[in-house]
């Protein structure tokens, strides 16, 4: 029997992945702190932190592991001292980490070969800086991570997967929450940019299914391959919520721009740079990565919020979305422009 060790699993993508790996009839624990969400049923639980020798060693009494799965690795000197201490008891180290390691994010398209952010496998958590639109003390931490896992357990042993965005249910910071609650409030919507334009979030339960592939090794992207639409996901989310809002789309997204919208937050996944969603991931579709489409994480979603989900607070989440009134000023704002521009011709 398999045994599987993951690191975090009582929410959103380390819980999915704690499902899915009972389901398949794995052999499964846990190791968490316990201060958020619940224990998976049918799972082993070890209780502690990670930045604690102490209880890390609990690890290799409980061990030998087929397989580590890291979902909640930020620190890299950290995951250095957990990787040395695991390593002799553990086969593969996978660990999920992110397209924020990229240089280049989210500026210019992306693909395994694009350069990375240098940060050394021993930084604490401060090492990087906050760019805008990037690099970020985030992707500095994640790439570092990276580095201390290949480092201990060498490619042939370790796999990295790079996300982009994941939605679906659970997810904690409220990205697609905030789209499926405005949909559902109706009215004009301030839909950004153009509805056909591509997007790449992935459902987290796709991402969970690719995590236990099994001998599954190597660096690979994460995302969807681009042919699905931000019309798509908006009409989506009005179909699950049964709204009859009409969405307004503000095609100029440079005027939308200039006027001062956070891109990303206030407006939730919408991104004026070219890279956003331009991340190449056949490396990992060629290792058996398939995505299911947007409508159906949507309305899964939906279905999760309305019988009694309720995301974990987290500090992102009080960034997220414009108000009622920014969004009805930027609106009249862009009928005047029309008007401006219809007079003009």
């Amino acid at each position: 029997m398999t045994r599987v060790l993951i690191l975090g699993g009582s929410w959103f993508l380390g819980r999915t992945i704690a499902e899915q790996a009972v389901e398949h009839g794995f052999e499964v624990t846990t190791f968490r702190r316990g201060h958020t969400g619940t224990d998976v049923e049918g799972v082993t639980t070890i209780r502690g932190d990670r930045t604690n020798p102490d209880d890390v060693a609990q690890l290799t009494e409980a061990g030998r592991w087929d397989l580590v799965i890291d979902t909640s690795s930020f620190v890299p000197r950290e995951t250095l001292t957990l990787a040395h201490t695991l390593e002799p008891v553990t086969d593969r180290y996978l660990l999920i980490s992110t397209v924020s390691v990229y240089e280049g994010w989210p500026v210019e398209p992306l693909a395994e070969t694009s350069a990375v952010l240098e940060c050394p496998s021993d930084a604490g958590p401060d090492y990087g800086y906050d760019g805008n639109p990037g690099p970020s003390q985030y992707g500095f931490g994640k790439a570092g991570c990276e580095r201390a896992v290949i480092e201990t357990f060498g490619a042939d042993r370790t796999a990295v997967l790079r996300p982009g965005v994941i939605l679906g249910p659970m997810e904690y910071v409220g990205r697609l929450e905030w789209w499926l609650r405005r949909l559902q409030q109706g009215g004009r919507v301030l839909a950004p940019g153009r509805p056909e334009r591509p997007i790449q979030p992935v459902d987290v339960r796709d991402v969970a299914k690719f995590a236990l592939e099994p001998d599954l090794t190597g660096i690979m992207n994460v995302t969807a391959p681009g042919r699905e639409t931000m019309g798509d996901l908006l009409k989506a989310c009005r179909a699950a919520t049964g709204s009859t809002a009409v969405l307004e789309w503000v095609t100029d997204e440079q005027w939308l721009a200039e006027q001062g919208i956070r891109q990303w937050t206030e407006l939730p996944l919408w991104r004026t740079y070219k890279g956003a969603w331009a991340v190449d991931s056949h490396r990992a579709r060629a290792a058996g990565f398939s995505s299911r489409p947007i409508r159906e994480t949507v309305s899964d979603t939906w279905a999760w919020l309305n019988s009694g989900g309720a995301a974990i607070e987290h500090e992102r989440a009080t960034e997220l979305g414009i108000t009622p009134e920014h969004e009805h000023a930027i609106l009249g704002l862009w009928d005047a422009a029309q008007l401006d521009h219809c007079g003009a011709e």
